[in-house]
C-alpha cells in the first residue's frame, strides 16, 4: 500500500507541520499552490505557531477572545524581547514618585495571558536576602483585541490578576534591542505604535540625553506633520510633568545568569559591611576578561554602576591551594545574611582580582611598584556553583547569592508584605 502524500494527511496534522515554519515561510509556501493559498489567513495555523513557540511560557489561547491569532502572533513575537532583567538609568521617576529610585532593576515575566514588569530593589532589612518586587508594567490585549500597556500606580495591586484598578497608559519603545523607553501615554495608541522601534541603535549603551534629543529633532521636522509634531510633542512633555509621570530608560542586562563556561557570570547579591543588600552584575567580555560592577540606585556616583574588581583573564588556580593562598581565605570574615546556610562550603577553585579604585582612582597605588595590597584580591569559587570576593586590604569576604535561576526570581517578597 502506497505512503500517503503531505496533502492527504488530515488537516490537524498538516497544521502541526506548518505550525514549525515562520510567518515568512507560511507565506512562500502558500505561493507554491492554490491548495496552500489560504494558510497565510488560517486562525488555526496562527494559534498553532503560537503554541508551538510560547506554550511552553504562556497559554496563547487565554490572551483575549477577540484577539486574532495572527495579531496575536505579531504581539508576543515583539513583547518576548522583553523577557529578563532590565538596568535602570537616567533620574526618571515612575510610579510611585520619588520612591521609584530606589528601585535599580526592571524584571519580565511570562503570565498565563500577559506579560507583567516589575520593578526588583534590595529589601531594607538589614541581613536579608530578600529582593523586593514592585508591579510597575502589565502588557496584555485589550477587550478589542488589540495590544495595549499599562503602568501600574497602585505599588500593592497584584500585577498578575491584570492592570488593576489605577493604571496609568504607557507606551513601551525599543531603542535598538537594548534600549527600552517607557513613557506615559495621554491618549490610546494602537499595538503597532506601542511596540514602534524608534530607532537602530546596536549598542547595549544607551545614547546621551543630547544625542537622543537630537535624533528626536529630526524625526519631528523629517515626519509628515513637520512643526505639528514638534508642537504635539512638547504638549505631551508638559501633559507628562503635570502628572508627575516621566519616561523612564532601561538598558538590557543580556546575560543575567551563569553558564558552564562562564560560571561567575551574571546578576548576583550580597550582604555588605554595613549589613544592606546589594545586586552585583559580573560580565565576561569577548578577549576573557572579567567584570564586575554594583548595580545601585540610579542618579547616584557612578549613575549608579560602580566598578568593584576586574581582570583581565579568567585563568583559575586550581588546587590543591598554596599555604599563603588558604591563609588569605581563612584569616577573614564572611559577610552573610542571617538566613545563610552555617554549612561550610568548599573552594573549588580560586581567581585573583584587581579591585576597580585602581581604575576609578589611578593614584590609589602611589607610584610605579607601590602598594598593591590596595587593588589586589581573590574571587573564591564554591562547590555549590556561588563565589565570593574579598580584597587583601580588608578583613571580610562578600559571598554573593543568585537573584535568579531557570528565569524565576529568588527570595522575592511584595511590597504589601514589607
Amino acid at each position: 500500500m502506497a505512503s500517503p502524500t503531505f496533502t492527504e494527511l488530515p488537516d490537524d496534522i498538516q497544521v502541526n507541520i506548518f505550525s514549525f515554519l515562520n510567518p515568512c515561510e507560511i507565506s512562500a509556501v502558500a505561493c507554491t499552490s492554490r491548495r496552500f493559498s489560504p494558510l497565510p489567513g488560517s486562525p488555526s495555523l496562527w494559534l498553532a505557531m503560537c503554541e508551538r513557540r510560547w506554550g511552553q511560557f504562556t497559554s496563547p489561547a487565554s490572551w483575549g477572545p477577540n484577539c486574532t491569532p495572527r495579531r496575536l502572533y505579531r504581539a508576543l513575537d515583539q513583547w518576548e524581547n522583553l523577557i529578563g532583567f532590565w538596568r535602570r538609568i537616567g533620574h526618571g521617576h515612575g510610579s510611585g514618585g520619588a520612591d521609584a529610585t530606589c528601585h535599580p532593576l526592571l524584571f519580565f515575566q511570562w503570565n498565563s495571558d500577559c506579560i507583567t514588569g516589575s520593578l526588583v530593589s534590595p529589601c531594607a532589612e538589614p541581613g536579608s536576602y530578600c529582593v523586593l518586587k514592585s508591579p510597575f508594567l502589565w502588557l496584555g490585549m485589550s477587550q478589542d483585541g488589540e495590544m495595549v500597556s499599562y503602568r501600574q500606580l497602585q505599588e500593592e495591586h497584584e500585577l498578575e490578576a491584570g492592570p488593576g484598578s489605577d493604571p496609568e497608559q504607557a507606551t513601551v519603545s525599543f531603542v535598538g534591542p537594548n534600549h527600552l523607553v517607557v513613557e506615559p501615554n495621554g491618549g490610546f495608541r494602537s499595538g503597532d505604535e506601542d511596540m514602534e522601534v524608534v530607532m537602530g541603535i546596536e549598542s547595549s549603551s544607551p545614547p546621551d540625553q543630547a544625542t537622543l534629543q537630537m535624533y528626536q529633532y529630526f524625526a519631528n521636522r523629517t515626519s509628515p506633520c513637520g512643526e505639528k509634531g514638534v508642537r504635539r510633542q512638547r504638549r505631551r512633555e508638559r501633559e507628562r510633568r503635570k502628572s508627575g509621570l516621566v519616561t523612564e530608560h532601561f538598558v538590557r542586562i543580556t546575560h543575567y545568569c551563569p553558564t558552564p563556561t562562564r560560571p561567575l557570570q551574571g546578576l548576583w547579591k550580597g550582604i555588605c559591611e554595613n549589613r544592606s543588600l546589594e545586586f552585583y552584575l559580573v560580565a565576561y567580555d569577548d578577549i576573557g576578561g572579567i567584570t564586575c560592577r554594583r548595580v545601585g540606585e540610579p542618579g547616584t556616583q557612578f549613575s549608579g554602576y560602580s566598578p568593584i574588581f576586574w581582570t583581565p583573564n579568567a585563568d583559575f588556580i586550581e588546587p590543591p591551594f598554596s599555604k599563603e593562598e588558604y591563609k588569605i581565605y581563612t584569616s577573614r570574615e564572611h559577610l552573610r545574611g542571617d538566613s545563610f546556610s552555617l554549612e561550610s562550603r568548599l573552594v573549588s577553585r580560586i581567581l585573583c582580582i584587581n579591585s576597580s579604585y585602581d581604575l576609578v582612582i589611578p593614584d590609589l597605588t602611589g607610584a610605579p611598584g607601590g602598594n598593591l595590597r590596595n587593588v589586589e584580591g581573590r574571587v573564591w569559587e564554591y562547590d555549590d556553583g556561588t563565589f565570593g570576593f574579598g580584597f587583601l586590604r580588608n578583613d571580610y569576604i562578600v559571598d554573593l547569592k543568585h537573584v535568579a535561576l531557570d528565569g524565576q526570581l529568588l527570595d522575592s517578597v511584595g511590597k504589601s508584605r514589607m
